[in-house]
């Protein structure tokens, strides 16, 4: 490309350097980055670490479950779902932590609702199980 984008003008930000690769090329590199990016999770976070354990139980579990296709769909989506979240909070603590290590209440605040998210995830995941089981049961 030669120049910035008209999007690019438009706004006065130079296009990212890191945005070189086009089509399958693209793909792929994202696929490893995604990798990369599960690896150091997986290294750094004792919570990602957790919540992988937590789904290598319940997902064969929901898999073995008596239940309907879109009931384990709802099971094994609950699960992901934490995973997900624990992912997009650790990458806001890993911003803010570039940022600065030092004490300030905007990235307090915004690694609380990280954690918040995490936690409002972990409910919603204990009450899909809840809902779709309990039936089960009785």
């Amino acid at each position: 490309m030669d120049g910035p984008s008209r999007a690019d003008s438009a706004v006065g930000a130079p296009e990212s350097p890191f945005k070189g690769k086009t089509g399958i090329a693209r793909v792929v590199q994202a696929f490893f980055n995604s990798l990369a990016g599960l690896g150091d999770a997986w290294r750094h976070e004792s919570a990602f670490r957790q919540e992988i354990l937590l789904a290598a139980v319940l997902l064969p579990a929901a898999f073995a479950a008596p239940v309907t296709g879109p009931e384990r769909a709802l099971l094994v989506a609950s699960v992901l779902l934490v995973l997900v979240v624990e992912l997009l909070n650790s990458s806001v603590e890993a911003a803010i932590d570039r940022i600065s290590l030092d004490r300030h209440q905007l990235s307090r605040r915004a690694k609380d609702l990280g954690s918040a998210a995490v936690l409002v995830t972990l409910a919603l995941l204990a009450a899909v199980w809840a809902i779709v089981l309990l039936p089960q049961l009785g």
